[in-house]
């Protein structure tokens, strides 16, 4: 097993150099830089400007570029951002926990809604609750993360003004109290369902699939012609082989809720590392986004590694010893 897992954190290696050097060179070739905007600004000539990309060494060569960048992520420093002026570390750990917890919430509700219809669907299958299920998971595949989003905020959030509409937290609460982090909660439920609603159909589509296929098996068909009572074969057999390959697949689903927090969290005006990362972009403060792509791409290579160390556990044909 520790063989297995050493493999796959070397194979990490080679990933992440190339992930770094994509990063850097697709920051590059788009358009314009942090000071950009200053060219237009009165009072601020040309030469004022060069000055300060030869300081902050914007017009170093591009491999001076790179290697100076890696160093300093080698050494935790994520380098500094030209627009807010702080250290890019900084601006993470203030915004990193607002994601966790949207992640997190969103996570918890998709195996809330998802279990429950999986196991109906295969329980059930070919029936007319199956069927609809079947056409629930269907219309949610088909409907853009963005556009679900932005009409369960028109709907719930301006229209019937159950939840807030933007924000983490009320400003004038006190951090650190029982009703701050309550209404935590009350701002984080509206961005969460809307992605836990759409997340639910892998879950859903692959837990009633390993359900169908596992009553089909011959130790199922043992079981019931042993006078076996239904329930009993459902709890001890069919769902705990059913669930493993679920739970294997944790790592791929905290992966993809990286990607997903990006739109929830600018649409619902969440301050996480989604709605910071578009801000960057569309304010050409590249050290920001290529230390963002990069986080988050280690992030998604650590799902991926636990997924396969689920996998392994679960079914060790797998392991390549």
């Amino acid at each position: 097993m520790w063989k297995f897992v050493v493999r796959r954190i070397l194979i990490m290696i080679p990933q992440l150099v190339v992930l770094s050097i994509l990063v850097f060179i697709l920051a590059k070739v788009m358009p314009g830089d942090a000071l950009s905007g200053l060219v237009e600004t009165p009072g601020v000539d040309s030469s004022t400007i060069e000055d300060m990309r030869t300081t902050l060494g914007i017009n170093d060569p591009v491999h001076v570029q790179y290697l100076n960048w890696i160093k300093g992520l080698s050494q935790g420093d994520l380098g500094t951002s030209y627009i807010h002026q702080r250290p890019v570390l900084e601006l993470l750990e203030a915004r990193l926990w607002n994601t966790v917890y949207l992640s997190a919430a969103i996570l918890f509700l998709t195996y809330l809604i998802a279990i429950p219809l999986g196991i109906t669907a295969g329980r059930f299958h070919d029936s007319l609750i199956d069927k609809l299920i079947v056409g629930y998971n269907y219309i949610t595949y088909a409907t853009p993360l963005f556009i679900f989003a932005l009409l369960m905020l028109f709907v719930f959030g301006f229209q019937l003004q159950w939840f807030p509409t933007g924000g983490s937290a009320d400003i004038n609460l006190e951090p650190g109290t029982f009703s701050y982090y309550m209404d935590k909660i009350y701002h984080l439920l509206l961005p969460a369902l809307s992605g836990a609603l759409l997340a639910t159909v892998g879950t859903i589509q692959y837990l009633r699939n390993e359900i169908i296929d596992t009553k089909m098996k011959d130790f199922i068909k043992t079981a019931k012609s042993k006078g076996v009572p239904e329930a009993k074969i459902y709890s001890h057999h069919i769902l705990r082989n059913s669930f493993l390959p679920i739970a294997a697949f944790l790592g791929y689903e905290i992966t993809g809720l990286i990607t997903g927090s990006i739109f929830l969290e600018s649409i619902f005006s969440y301050p996480g590392i989604g709605q910071l990362f578009l801000q960057s972009i569309s304010q050409r403060d590249f050290s920001v986004v290529t230390a963002l792509v990069m986080v988050t791409g280690v992030a998604t290579l650590i799902g991926t590694l636990l997924s396969d160390i689920i996998l392994s556990l679960v079914d060790p044909r797998i392991r390549v010893e």
